[in-house]
């Protein structure tokens, strides 16, 4: 709202948003306002009628004075609990009202469900295969069209391509969070529509592109990966992440509470705190969907070193926009509109001129300006020296002049 001056349209939302609310109260409360008002009239008037017929009684000699007693203390009775029946009822109704939409909520069907006969998954190698994969949001709208490939066993597969060409629908898919719509996904040969999601997930590392961190302490974050880790683990982990300086930094350490969705932290800290919380949680399977986009460079090919020592010998799955940070995988899959369009290591892929030399020169290019920018700034900012003295016996004639 700050950064487009929308305080005061926000502000009018929510007023029309409570004169709404208010408007409902009011009529809620006139109505129970009228009923009981009509409640207490209609037993007024019946209370004065028993009791005028009570008393012509007791002249006649039909009924006694008891009797008469009797009657007037049986109608109060009666009137006082009727007397709340309209609040009991608005309070019921609500309460009728509140238990429908939890049971709305309760009854939902969860969109992937393990399937009756579903086992848990066991990782012995880590082999991961996508067997012509498709896969659509949208059944008008496609996003994987035919994918298949495979990440053997400890090796380190990339995959890289334009925004929208389904690079981060893969670790989407690989983690179950949808399924596929075609095709299947195999971990050392079990489907993993076959198996268990808890097995699953556990076997799975991810570093997401958008962090989410708890509004609790960096320590509780950190340990989220793996709950029963010791603290001692937790600081290795954010070791390894290189961030351990910098939660030492501060003034309360590990303790120090990172603001509603990490607020309190930049981005490439949150960033690294996601990796510590993978790199604590060990899998067997590590999934990086851009990993170090919120880093700067220096920082980004620290942490490149850490996540390559955490990957050794771990099956890899990497998501990379930075084609500098992938340079070393086992094979890169170049993805375009929802296909393979090439693959190969990156020697074989400059060697080739297609889009995979295409994007690197265009993002050397892009590195190239932005050092040039830099240096020209540094140069502008540089003190003016003074020019020489005409005696200085160092200064040349041609100098001088």
């Amino acid at each position: 709202m700050k950064y487009f001056g929308a305080e005061a349209r926000e502000a009018q939302r929510y007023d029309r948003s409570v004169e709404r609310y208010e408007d409902a109260s009011i009529r809620t409360y006139t109505s129970l306002a009228v009923l009981n008002t009509g409640q207490a009239v209609i037993f007024t008037l019946g209370l004065t009628a028993t009791m005028l017929m009570c008393a012509i009684g007791v002249r006649n000699g039909t009924n006694t004075v008891g009797d008469f007693v009797l009657v007037n203390a049986m109608m109060i009775q009666l009137y006082q609990p009727l007397n709340f029946m309209g609040m009991v009822y608005r309070e019921i109704k609500q309460a009728i009202i509140d238990i429908e939409k939890m049971f709305g909520v309760l009854h939902r069907e969860a969109e992937i469900k393990d399937a009756p006969d579903a086992k848990p998954l066991v990782v012995s190698a880590g082999t991961v295969r996508f067997d012509d994969v498709r896969f659509a949001y949208e059944p008008a709208r496609p996003i994987l069209k035919g994918i298949s490939f495979e990440v053997p066993a400890g090796k380190t597969v990339a995959i890289v391509g334009p925004s929208g060409a389904g690079k981060s629908t893969i670790s989407r898919l690989l983690f179950r969070l949808y399924d596929v719509s075609g095709g299947r996904i195999l971990i050392d040969g079990q489907d993993i529509r076959a198996v268990t999601q808890d097995s699953l997930r556990a076997s799975i590392g991810m570093v997401p592109q958008d962090t989410v961190l708890f509004n609790d302490t960096i320590r509780y974050n950190i340990r989220y990966g793996r709950w029963d880790a010791g603290d001692a683990e937790v600081e290795e982990a954010a070791r390894l992440a290189q961030i351990d300086h910098f939660i030492r930094m501060a003034p309360k350490g590990y303790d120090t509470q990172v603001g509603e969705r990490g607020l309190k932290l930049s981005g490439g800290e949150k960033q690294r705190v996601a990796i510590a919380r993978t790199v604590l949680k060990a899998p067997p399977i590590l999934v990086l969907d851009e990993a170090t986009s919120a880093l700067d460079t220096h920082t980004e090919h620290e942490i490149q070193g850490a996540l390559d020592r955490v990957a050794k010998n771990r099956t890899s799955l990497v998501i990379a926009h930075r084609l500098s940070t992938i340079v070393g995988a086992d094979e890169i899959i170049v993805l375009d509109q929802g296909r393979i369009a090439e693959r190969g290591t990156h020697a074989k892929l400059l060697a080739q001129g297609g889009l995979y030399a295409s994007m690197w020169n265009r993002q050397r290019e892009a590195e190239a300006a932005r050092e040039k920018l830099a240096k020209m700034a540094d140069s502008s900012e540089a003190p003016n020296r003074e020019p020489p003295l005409v005696d200085d016996p160092v200064t040349t004639p041609a100098a001088a002049e």
